[in-house]
């Protein structure tokens, strides 16, 4: 679902039909950017969200179960596939915007890269980084000015 209007950094306690959106809407803003609805999960390492940092789709121990509508900033409990940037800070289950598409400042600088890399979620960092992208990643960002922590989103939806 496609929506009009926003709150982006608006975090909810509940789905309430009518007064929040539904979990997986997207809205689309000016300027080519998109976003997506998700639920926040502190996950095993209860790694709080920060507005700015980007967030993987959330999978226990590493095993997806398919879900693109959890994320979590703990890698430990992710497949590694970047989701999104969070855009407000949500407590655990809590439900919030993340942005998919278009131009982002990051609150954490990119682990590796330069203008222009192609860039992943796929690292060590406790709280998810965007650094370099290997050929057999998958591509989530492109570093639009490293040095000052801006990127083009692309990540999957």
């Amino acid at each position: 679902m496609i929506l009009s209007g926003a709150n982006l950094t608006a975090t909810y306690s509940a789905l309430t039909e009518g007064n929040t959106p539904a979990l997986g809407s997207v809205f689309e803003s000016t300027g080519g950017k998109i976003y997506k609805f998700v639920q926040y999960k502190v996950a095993a390492g209860s790694v709080a969200a920060v507005a700015g940092q980007v967030a993987y789709y959330y999978a226990p121990s590493g095993a997806s179960a398919g879900s693109t509508t959890a994320v979590t900033s703990d890698l430990s409990d992710s497949a590694g596939l970047g989701a999104g940037v969070l855009q407000s800070a949500p407590a655990n289950d809590e439900y919030c915007w993340i942005q998919i598409k278009g131009d982002a400042t990051l609150a954490l600088a990119l682990t590796a890269g330069a203008d222009g890399n192609a860039l992943t979620a796929v690292g060590i960092e406790p709280t998810a980084r965007l650094t370099s992208a290997a050929v057999t990643d998958a591509i989530v960002a492109y570093a639009v000015d490293a040095s000052a922590k801006i990127i083009k989103c692309d990540f999957p939806f």
